[in-house]
């Protein structure tokens, strides 16, 4: 017996067949794929699904397939999205198949619990000597992460271990957030995730989105579908030029988007699984950087004009072909000369928002007439003290 997950199957095997598993994310209960090779080259794939006898059809057979015959998918979950059909003749992906059981479920950030699987679904998922014998309910993990956060004295430090338990346990990671807000969100944003971009090329250890670059131009909508979740609803993308009040780190500054969109999570909640951080990378400036052995962008000068106004406008045509004209699309941390234009150029087409300039100004706003409840009178009353320039300044 082999794990489906993480595995590459030739066009002639397999295919179809991952797609209607994929589906099987969405339920409370997880479903155990296994399969087995025989000498002779059959496969035999069972689809073993708790809780979901709604959704099979009755006397749903085991999927035969015959290596030399066409591929065909039956029984297990039904084909409601017609995907099957869109993965035929082509290579199977790594994320197509979802192993949701045993030592994979520990792996999987989004349903993994950790210590706090029930004894029953230890029995019913596999997990029985994958984990130590005590049961921690949610409420003691919390108590222990913090009092394991509190003793680093470096910033840094807590902001890699919180993206270290983002990484393997997401539940866990917000329920963090959410009950220690004041404390962790200067760890998870502003103003550590500034010293995180900083130094992103020698902490990065996973992606947590999506990285596009000049060398993925006339492709993008094919990288859009290397991302596993497939109804994003927000997307956070920057180009890395004009990060807080660092300047250009280039392809470094995806630790923006993925910090902006766990508090969209954490204090909206937003799903984890709509939200998708993406990169433009179309090189950077920093000469810092592009003599630094570990910086993980191009190693190129900003792209400018029609180089870079193409590269960006495949990419928001892709994102409205791929998730549709509802999905939000957020411009962070883009410089001056690009941030407006971009704004006006897709405002009319795309639902776009600008956070430096449209969320500052609202929050600006709000301060004042929040004030003048206070104080009385209104605007042409009061002066105003600006300190600073930009979308940084302070009054």
């Amino acid at each position: 017996m082999f794990s489906l997950n993480g595995t590459n199957f030739p066009n002639d095997s397999l295919s179809g067949v991952s797609r209607c598993l994929i589906q099987s994310r969405k339920k409370v209960s997880f479903p155990m794929v296994m399969a087995s090779v025989s000498p002779n080259g059959d496969r035999n794939v069972s689809v073993l699904m708790e809780n979901t006898l709604k959704e099979m059809k009755e006397n749903s057979p085991v999927i035969e397939k015959d290596s030399k015959s066409k591929s065909t998918v039956t029984g297990g979950v039904g084909d409601v999205y017609g995907e099957d059909s869109a993965t035929e003749d082509q290579t199977i992906t790594p994320w197509n198949f979802s192993v949701a059981s045993g030592y994979s479920l520990l792996r999987n950030p989004h349903y993994n619990k950790g210590l706090a699987f029930s004894e029953k679904e230890r029995d019913s998922h596999y997990l029985r000597g994958l984990l130590p014998p005590v049961v921690f309910n949610h409420e003691l993990q919390v108590k222990k992460l913090m009092n394991n956060l509190r003793q680093y004295d470096v910033p840094l430090q807590r902001y890699m271990a919180m993206m270290d338990l983002q990484e393997r346990n997401e539940r866990l990671f917000y329920k963090l957030l959410m009950e220690n807000v004041e404390e962790l969100l200067p760890v998870v944003y502003t103003p550590t995730v500034g010293e995180a971009c900083q130094k992103y090329g020698s902490i990065f250890r996973r992606p947590q989105g999506l990285f596009i670059s000049l060398k993925e131009k006339g492709k993008i909508l094919e990288v859009l579908k290397n991302w596993p979740e497939k109804k994003i609803q927000v997307i956070v993308v920057t180009d890395g030029e004009r990060i807080l009040g660092l300047g250009d780190l280039g392809c470094q500054g995806m630790g923006i988007p993925v910090g902006k969109l766990s508090l969209y999570t954490a204090l909206g909640g937003i799903r984890p699984s709509s939200c998708l951080p993406v990169t433009i990378d179309v090189g950077t400036n920093n000469e810092k950087l592009l003599k630094d052995e570990f910086y993980i962008g191009l190693r190129q000068r900003r792209a400018r004009g029609q180089e870079y106004a193409e590269l960006l406008d495949e990419f928001m045509s892709a994102v409205k072909q791929t998730y549709g004209e509802k999905v939000l699309i957020q411009f962070e941390d883009f410089a001056n000369h690009n941030a407006f234009d971009l704004l006006a150029k897709y405002g009319t087409s795309h639902l776009v928002f600008n956070d430096d300039i449209q969320g500052t100004a609202s929050v600006v706003l709000a301060g004042i007439m929040a004030a003048l409840n206070l104080v009385g009178g209104n605007l042409a009353q009061h002066k105003f003290l600006f300190l600073g320039a930009g979308e940084v300044m302070m009054f």
